[in-house]
């Protein structure tokens, strides 16, 4: 038996966070959750804010048992999360505040004020970004002129600031750097003209990082609490959760599509040049920086957070799902019934989905669904469709061709969806692992160690012989699949005014 190296990563979604120790091998590689944690926002004066020292606690819980785990050594921890928000420190290095929650209202009326100076056109030519109202770039935008934002010497983007909080040393992780709108997809660096045109200070970001390199070592105070013995190293790996998941993909070649889901659907193809032109910037497709040098062009899509917003209001109506039973009950209802646009903003903020749903239906001339299964089932054909039109329109815009479809994330364990997602699209669907990001933060760290060697397909060929892996091949007649897909188009266009 060749030895093995125990490796922590720390995983935060948008729901939880979790930290999952990895013990990897030449040949070998096995993970496991140690520890996890909820993810709650808080509203305060009507601002939603993240609770992030509530999040670190449970890192530095989730190190304890990852130690506890390793008999007290680990070789190395690695930090992902989700994108686009950030802390604000002040010269001292002290936390100006909680950050805010990207589903918080206060960047309403800034894509207007960017637009009104960089035309979107101009904006997507320089970065290559999604127009999602969320972003970082309008986030600062909107906090121009307050207190906080003078005050600040520092901009750590989520998983940064915690790295910051372990290791004492700061830096701007490139993957996560991507998603600011700041970042010119082609050099890999700050777009200086999108900075001096929006008023923004890229002197606020610590130098940037790129998976792979050096974060630092945990500080003695941290190892104290958690009783790990030093030195540990971080490593800053690609710590948007979504980068991680796609080197967590066990793609055999590079014809292949990927769908990361789970909260959000981030469906795409990885290339190794961004695509800026003005059809991909129609079509609202993201260029985002990946590991290794790659791009990941992909669209965003509302993903389960359609569902798992739904079991919340139904659990706070008195009717709780038990959730096994529902996807069951909703692979026996009619299907394509109903459908709705799962990227439509009106589904972004929480509240009653399953009313916005019957709601949407309605204003476009279908059946409102109104039993929870029937709900459900509108909300999996509907993101079975808007993967596909996402696999479709990454395969005309980008000029590759694809032969398969990686389901990855917690949407991989969901049978239906992955059923209805080969069926919609025609391509077999190859599901898990369902903990692509943790796996695809652990193989970076552990080649940065020289535990394992090679590119990205030598990390996927690991995955292939060592993770559990489901098959989907297409079935059915996909004349229903296109008449539901002309009916969300036409659906669209009523409510753009843009068809009759």
């Amino acid at each position: 038996m060749r030895p093995t190296h125990t490796f922590a990563a720390i995983d935060l979604g948008a729901s939880s966070g979790r930290v999952m120790v990895a013990r990897v091998g030449p040949e070998s590689l096995h993970l496991e959750e140690v520890h996890r944690f909820p993810n709650r926002p808080v509203r305060v004066g009507g601002t939603l804010h993240w609770d992030i020292l509530a999040l670190y606690r449970g890192v530095l819980d989730g190190l304890r048992a990852a130690g506890a785990a390793a008999g007290g050594r680990l070789a190395g921890v690695g930090i992902d999360s989700w994108a686009v928000d950030y802390g604000l420190l002040d010269a001292d290095g002290a936390l100006l505040g909680n950050p805010v929650h990207y589903r918080d209202t206060r960047t309403e009326g800034a894509p207007e004020k960017v637009a009104a100076v960089l035309p979107p056109e101009e904006l997507y030519a320089a970065t290559g970004l999604q127009h999602l109202p969320f972003n970082t770039v309008y986030q600062l935008v909107a906090a121009q002129s307050t207190p906080l934002l003078a005050a600040a010497d520092r901009l750590l983007m989520v998983p940064d600031l915690i790295s910051y909080w372990l290791t004492g040393k700061t830096g701007t992780e490139i993957t996560n750097a991507s998603t600011t709108q700041l970042v010119d997809p082609r050099t890999r660096d700050w777009s200086p003209v999108v900075a001096a045109r929006l008023g923004l200070d890229l002197g606020l970001f610590p130098p940037l990082r790129s998976p792979g390199d050096p974060a630092g070592l945990l500080r003695p105070e941290v190892l104290a609490e958690t009783g790990l013995t030093g030195p540990v190293p971080v490593t800053a790996v690609g710590s948007h959760d979504t980068a991680s998941a796609v080197v967590g993909v066990p793609a055999a070649g590079d014809d292949f599509a990927y769908i990361a889901t789970g909260t959000w659907s981030l469906a795409g193809l990885e290339l190794d040049r961004p695509v800026l032109t003005e059809e991909s910037r129609a079509a609202n497709f993201t260029n985002e920086l990946g590991v290794d040098g790659t791009v990941r062009y992909l669209r965003n899509i509302m993903g389960l957070w359609l569902l798992q917003e739904c079991l919340r209001t139904w659990e706070a109506q008195g009717e709780p799902q038990d959730l096994p039973a529902l996807l069951d009950d909703a692979a026996r209802a009619a299907p394509l019934r109903s459908v709705v646009d799962a990227g439509d903003p009106a589904f972004l903020a929480p509240d009653d989905m399953p009313r916005r749903i019957a709601d949407a239906c309605a204003r476009t001339g279908q059946p409102e669904p109104r039993t929870p299964a029937e709900i459900t089932r509108c909300v999996l054909d509907s993101l079975a469709l808007a993967h596909r039109r996402a696999v479709e329109d990454a395969r005309a815009l980008s000029g590759r061709e694809v032969n398969a479809v990686h389901i990855v994330g917690g949407g991989a364990h969901n049978t239906l969806l992955c059923q209805l997602t080969a069926d919609a699209i025609g391509l077999p669907v190859v599901a898990g692992p369902a903990e692509a990001a943790a796996l695809g933060n652990v193989l970076v760290q552990a080649r940065a160690a020289g535990v394992i060697s090679g590119g990205l397909d030598r990390l996927r060929a690991l995955l292939r012989t060592t993770q559990t892996l489901r098959y989907y091949d297409p079935a059915g007649d996909r004349t229903a699949w296109d008449e539901a897909a002309d009916r969300i188009a036409t659906g669209r266009g009523k409510e753009d005014g843009t068809c009759a």
